[in-house]
């Protein structure tokens, strides 16, 4: 029986993360979406399950990296309007 592999694991897990959590997600994200081609690589070379892991982990750390950037945009923006209204 082939095993799962854990970094497919751990890069849906990170990319879940990434979604969820605010600010720290962005960083998530991208581990989580270099993990996820490390684990597909291991799971074509030894011959593992888990790649169905490893391509949602990317789906999920992509839309994590990219709701983290408009987050972080949009919190940058309201920051510089506070200050132009401020001055």
């Amino acid at each position: 029986m082939r095993e799962t592999n854990n970094k497919s694991i751990v890069s849906l897990t990170l990319g879940i993360l990434s979604i969820i959590l605010p600010y720290i997600g962005l960083i998530l994200g991208i581990i989580g979406f270099a993990l996820s081609f490390k684990s597909i690589g291991e799971i074509n070379r030894l011959k593992q399950k888990g790649k169905g892991l490893a391509f949602s982990g990317r789906v999920c750390s992509l839309i994590g990296i990219c709701m983290q950037i408009v987050i972080i945009l949009l919190g940058v923006l309201a920051y510089e309007s506070l200050l132009i209204i401020g001055s």
